[in-house]
This record gives structure tokens, C-alpha cells and sequence, in this order.
């Protein structure tokens, strides 16, 4: 490999910072025009949604846009830059020896000292994106009526999302460091097959061990919308073996519905704010405007026949396939460059410091920053495709009407706004628009009738 000074590596690797995330603040200004200028709403919707809620969306929207803009320029661009110019990561790797050293432990062993920088790294990167958490669930989303946290709850659920996320990081760092350091001139092979097994359980784990210490899940009571999900699940072979209700409301009032499990084992869960008055026959505990709002049975059944209709069609399978694929590649790349050694000394290392985390940081975060935005934009469009496909594989099941009803009540119920410009919702939506499903649903119901 040709060899360039640290100093052009240093300055290429600002320039694709700046770059990238001029494009991205480029694309969202071009949204922002849209919430300025979009002041009717549409003709598809005035059946269904009014002025005032068309406004209030639009008014989130812009008040979102324009937060993920200034957090952008802030953070990923003017602190991201000023601390590679700086050589910050080269810093904390220092601290991190001087800790090692202090608490008399090993400094020379690479895998203790990456370790504490793992950890030192995370603690000041949780106090820098603070303000950005706090200004966004109790200013940004508390003024659009979404918020349900008190401070209390916000200050318990950061301090134990930092430690779950220590407990996992800290020794699967330690275990990447000891393949590289192990595994010879294939290590990457080996390093593949571990992440790929690591994904696997935590996808397993996760949602049975670790999900339940932010929120609280409760088994869907018997009764005709668990019966009828049972035996939707039945008709298609769906191996449910059970169905959840998670407490989002203490969170945020917006909806969702997902399922998990590996093979034989599947579970499905509903947020309590997809449910047409949290699941409540009696709605006396509940606020005017959380009152109404949500789905009717007929309308959740729709949605976990959207959310099957992935499982069905090989989606989850599709996706772990190609997420498989692209992480070999990655670490290929990072197995024939991580020793390469201006890239640590671009980043503030003295020549022939070459800690194996950092160099996986910087291929994986700057070398491939190029090759991961294209991979990203690839993805959002699989994404979409597989979107359209659940549709109408629930629109077969027969839940066409109901679904139709289902994604406006939820656009409406989460302050969705409907307009996008063309390019901002290419380049950002994993799923397609409302009303890019609602005219997709319609087609599908006109080509049936001709049929």
C-alpha cells in the first residue's frame, strides 16, 4: 500500500466529516422548506385528518428537522472534527495506560488498557450527547405532547443503559482484542464467526433479559384480540409462543408493534399506545388526549399481519444474510489495513503506537465511511421494498381497509406529517410514505377487482 504523511490522511478524513454530513444537512433543509410550504392538507387525508393536526405535525416535524440539524453541525461536524484535529482519541488512550498503571495493573497488556478506554471513551461520550437527550425529551417532545418521563425516570433509565452497556461492551472489546492478537493471518475469519454469534444472542437475550429492565411487560389478557392474533398466528405457522404488552406510556406516547425469537420460538409485542385506549375497557384513568386514540383490535390484527408478513416472506432471514455478508467484508477490509500506520498517527499517536481498537475504529468509522453510506442508502431502499411487500401480503390475508385505517391512526396518533420532499424521504426512510402505502393499497384493490 502506498504510504501517505499522517497529515493528508488527517485532512481526507476531516474532508469526508464535512462532506457527509453536508449532504445530510442539505437533504433535511430541503424537508425543512416542505414544512414551511406544505399548508394544506392533502387531498388523500382531509377525510381523516383535520387543519389543526396537520399543523400541529407540521410544526413537530420542523421543530425535529431543525433540532437534528443544529445537533448535527454541533456535534458530528464541529466537535466530531475538532477532536480528531486534536488527537483526542490518542488522549484517552493515554489516560487509559495512566489508570492501568495507577490502579497496578498491566499497562503493557493491550487488552486491559483497551478495556479503560472503552470505558472512559463511553463515559465522555454519554455527557456530550446529554444536553442533546435532555433538550429533546423534556423541551422537543414535551412540548409536542409526547414525552410521559419525569426527570427521575429520565436520570434511571441513562445511569442503567450505561451500565447494560458497559456489561456487554467491556468484554466482547476484550474478546475482539484477543482474536486479532490470536488468530493469525486470518483473524478476521475468526473475528467474523464471533460477531456473528454474539448478533445471535444478543438477539436472543435482549428482549428476554435486557428489555425488561427499562420497560415493564405484561402478558396480552385473554380475550378476543388475543384469541384472534393466536389464531392468525396458527393460520400461518407462525410458532408464537407468547404475546406481550410493553408499557410504553411511561415513556412516550408513541406506538410500535414487534416480534422476536429465533427458529421455534417467537414472541410478539404490542406497545400499550398501539391499543385503542391503552387496552382499557374503562378509560376514566386516562387523559383527554390520550382518550380514543390507538387501534381498534380489527386494526392492531392488521398490523401484526404486516409485521408476519416479514416473517413469512423471509425478511428477518434476508436481513441477518446480508448484514452477515456486509460485516465479512468489513473486517476483510480491516484485516489487510488496520497496521497501516499513518492512520494512528493521523489521530494523534506517536509512530509505531498502533492499538488494535483504535485501528478498528478508524476503518471501520473513516476508511469506510464512503462504502458505508452507500451500503446505508442500499439498505433503506431493501427496506422499503420489504415494506411494500408486507403490505400487500397483509392486503392477501384480507386486512386491506383495516390496514388502511391502522397506518393513518397511527400516522395521526404520532403527529406524522404526510408531505416529503422527494429526495430527503429517498434518502432517510427505511419505509415509504402514507401516502405512498395508501395509493399502494389502492392499486393493489383496483388490480384484484379487474382480476
Amino acid at each position: 500500500m502506498m504510504e501517505l504523511d499522517a497529515e493528508t490522511v488527517l485532512f481526507s478524513i476531516l474532508a469526508l466529516v464535512v462532506i457527509e454530513n453536508a449532504l445530510e444537512i442539505y437533504i433535511s433543509l430541503r424537508q425543512v422548506k416542505v414544512y414551511r410550504s406544505a399548508l394544506k392538507v392533502p387531498a388523500e387525508l382531509t377525510s381523516h385528518m383535520g387543519e389543526e393536526t396537520f399543523h400541529k405535525a407540521r410544526k413537530y416535524g420542523l421543530d425535529q428537522e431543525n433540532f437534528g440539524i443544529f445537533k448535527a453541525a454541533v456535534m458530528d461536524v464541529g466537535l466530531f472534527c475538532m477532536e480528531l484535529y486534536i488527537g483526542l482519541i490518542a488522549l484517552i488512550w493515554q489516560l487509559s495506560v495512566e489508570v492501568v498503571e495507577h490502579l497496578n495493573w498491566d499497562s503493557k497488556n493491550e487488552i486491559i488498557v483497551s478495556c479503560v478506554f472503552v470505558l472512559i471513551s463511553n463515559v465522555l461520550s454519554t455527557f456530550k450527547g446529554l444536553p442533546f437527550k435532555i433538550y429533546k425529551t423534556f423541551v422537543l417532545e414535551e412540548t409536542h405532547g409526547f414525552n410521559k418521563q419525569t426527570a427521575r425516570f429520565f436520570a434511571w433509565d441513562q445511569l442503567k443503559g450505561f451500565l447494560v452497556t458497559q456489561v456487554l461492551m467491556i468484554p466482547i472489546t476484550a474478546a475482539i482484542i484477543f482474536i486479532v492478537q490470536r488468530g493469525g493471518d486470518n483473524f478476521f475469519i475468526w473475528l467474523w464467526i464471533f460477531t456473528g454469534i454474539i448478533s445471535l444472542v444478543l438477539l436472543t437475550v435482549y428482549p428476554i433479559f435486557i428489555a425488561p429492565l427499562f420497560d415493564k411487560y405484561t402478558p396480552l389478557e385473554k380475550g378476543p384480540l388475543r384469541q384472534s392474533i393466536e389464531d392468525l398466528a396458527a393460520s400461518l405457522k407462525f410458532p408464537l409462543t407468547k404475546l406481550f404488552v410493553v408499557e410504553g406510556s411511561k415513556r412516550s406516547s408513541h406506538s410500535n408493534a414487534y416480534f422476536y425469537g429465533l427458529w421455534n420460538s417467537k414472541r410478539i409485542v404490542l406497545f400499550d399506545t398501539l391499543l385503542l385506549n391503552k387496552g382499557k375497557a374503562d378509560d376514566t384513568d386516562l387523559s383527554d388526549d390520550e382518550k380514543g386514540k390507538g387501534c381498534t383490535d380489527e386494526e392492531v390484527l392488521a398490523v401484526l399481519g404486516h409485521e408476519l408478513g416479514h416473517w413469512k416472506l423471509g425478511h428477518v432471514t434476508k436481513n441477518i444474510i446480508i448484514m452477515q455478508v456486509h460485516l465479512f467484508l468489513m473486517f476483510l477490509v480491516f484485516g489487510n489495513v488496520f497496521k497501516y500506520p499513518p492512520f494512528y498517527v493521523a489521530v494523534g499517536f506517536a509512530p509505531g503506537t498502533r492499538p488494535i481498537l483504535v485501528g478498528l475504529l478508524v476503518v471501520f468509522t473513516y476508511v469506510m465511511a464512503p462504502y458505508n453510506a452507500i451500503m446505508n442508502f442500499a439498505l433503506t431502499i431493501l427496506s422499503r421494498r420489504f415494506e411494500y411487500q408486507a403490505d400487500e401480503f397483509a392486503f392477501k390475508l384480507g386486512f386491506a381497509e383495516q390496514l388502511g385505517r391502522a397506518l393513518i391512526k397511527l400516522n395521526v396518533d404520532n403527529l406524522g406529517f404526510p408531505v416529503y420532499d422527494w429526495l430527503y424521504s429517498t434518502w432517510n426512510h427505511s419505509h415509504p410514505t402514507l401516502l405512498q402505502r395508501l395509493n399502494r393499497l389502492k392499486e393493489l384493490d383496483e388490480s384484484k377487482k379487474l382480476n
